[in-house]
């Protein structure tokens, strides 16, 4: 089974090769002075507000394209509510540049978990998992994906999952968030900066979904990071009304890397 495109055409074009010029050019336009990071936190929105900040993780990854060949994804549920983490059934995850192949193998260890299962129809519509593939399709070319959609499930959970598949320098890890939504530009950008403060203080007890719409996966990292003594930092934080987007009403978007 495939798992095809929810939003292509709507968060990005649907035509390839508009599809990689856009991709490409935002990765072109992204710095690229930090170390290749294991971990990243990455937002979801349509590319003309979410693109530029997103770019500026994954342009970190291009130059290690020859060893990470598995990607961990895991994003928030936007439309289906349910308790723990939603692996699928699908054995390629498809865009407009072509399909990504599941790593089944990954995904079936995964299910030794009882908050894990497999649950095709989270995946469906889901854009939070989607919008990341093209740009490491672009950065990374050949990689086996393993895709879960986080629902109602707790900060140790997550990190157990994460841990599993944590793996050496052949995986990388995303985690799809936005930041703060719909707030005039300078109440956002106080509360982004916010957010971001206790992302670096790896503080995800005060996480709320109000500061990120990932809060399940975000939180589930920063355990992990607590744990493992690892540290991150933030990037790139910015919103829509620095990118496309009217300044009345914005959401916020952060790209955080771990070393």
């Amino acid at each position: 089974m495939n798992r095809m495109p929810a939003v292509a055409g709507a968060f990005y074009p649907a035509d390839s090769q508009e599809l990689q010029t856009m991709v490409d050019g935002l990765l072109n336009n992204a710095k690229a002075d930090e170390p290749v990071p294991k971990a990243i936190i990455v937002p979801h929105a349509g590319y003309i507000y979410s693109g530029p900040i997103a770019a500026s993780a994954y342009r970190l990854i291009k130059s290690s394209s020859s060893r990470i060949d598995r990607v961990v994804l895991l994003g928030p549920s936007h439309r289906v509510a349910f308790q723990g983490l939603a692996a699928s059934s699908a054995v390629t995850f498809t865009t407009p540049l072509g399909g990504v192949p599941v790593d089944s193998d990954a995904v079936q260890s995964l299910l030794q978990f009882p908050f894990v299962s497999c649950f095709d129809h989270a995946h469906v519509l889901e854009h939070s998992l989607e919008v990341h593939l093209p740009f490491l399709q672009r950065v990374l070319g050949v990689f086996k994906l393993v895709p879960l959609v986080v629902g109602e499930a707790s900060p140790g959970q997550v990190s157990q999952v994460l841990d599993a598949l944590w793996g050496g320098d052949e995986t990388l890890i995303v985690i799809s968030s936005d930041l703060s939504h719909y707030h005039d530009y300078a109440s956002a950008k106080k509360l982004d900066q916010n957010t971001s403060h206790l992302i670096e203080s790896l503080d995800y007890e005060h996480l709320t979904y109000d500061s990120a719409c990932g809060r399940a996966p975000v939180a589930g990292l920063l355990k992990l990071l607590r744990d493992k003594s690892l540290t991150i930092k933030t990037i790139d934080l910015r919103n829509s009304g620095d990118t496309a987007g009217d300044k009345r009403r914005v959401v916020g978007y952060g790209a955080y890397v771990v070393n």
